[in-house]
């Protein structure tokens, strides 16, 4: 049987569902050579407060926050397959297509990608990105 790991990293918000309470789930987890990565959103990793309320900037921070997950389970943000993405408004869809395309600019490919138009489960979040990425090979 392939082993299966939990990835957890301070260098990206593990976030709560409310004040004081552990999310029932893992940063990342990994089977074989794919890392499968639970949404994360625009928290300062370390006060796990929202950045900012400005929409590129949180769009910024979730992807970063999003690669340093990836990159604790032994990938790397060229390794990242498929990205699902969610935005709470879609008048932030030209901006967050601007802010996605800056981000992997540089890579030999573009993640496969879904974006869908969802309200996030804490106020203020106005978007959170999950993906599927493959171990790096030395």
């Amino acid at each position: 049987m392939t082993e299966i790991r939990a990835v957890s990293t301070r260098n990206a918000p593990t976030v709560g569902f409310s004040t004081g309470t552990a999310a029932p789930l893992s940063q990342a987890i990994v089977h074989g050579d794919t890392i499968y990565c639970s949404g994360t959103g625009p928290l300062d990793p370390e006060t796990r407060t929202i950045v900012s309320d400005d929409f590129a900037t949180q769009a910024k921070q979730t992807l970063s926050n999003l690669v340093a997950v990836v990159e604790a389970a032994g990938g790397s943000r060229e390794t990242i397959l498929k990205c699902t993405c969610f935005v709470a408004d879609v008048e932030n869809f030209p901006t967050f297509n601007a802010v996605y395309r800056e981000f992997f600019e540089g890579t030999p490919h573009f993640p496969a990608r879904t974006t869908v138009i969802a309200t996030p489960h804490r106020t203020g979040v106005q978007v959170e990105v999950e993906c599927i990425a493959a171990v790096a090979r030395p």
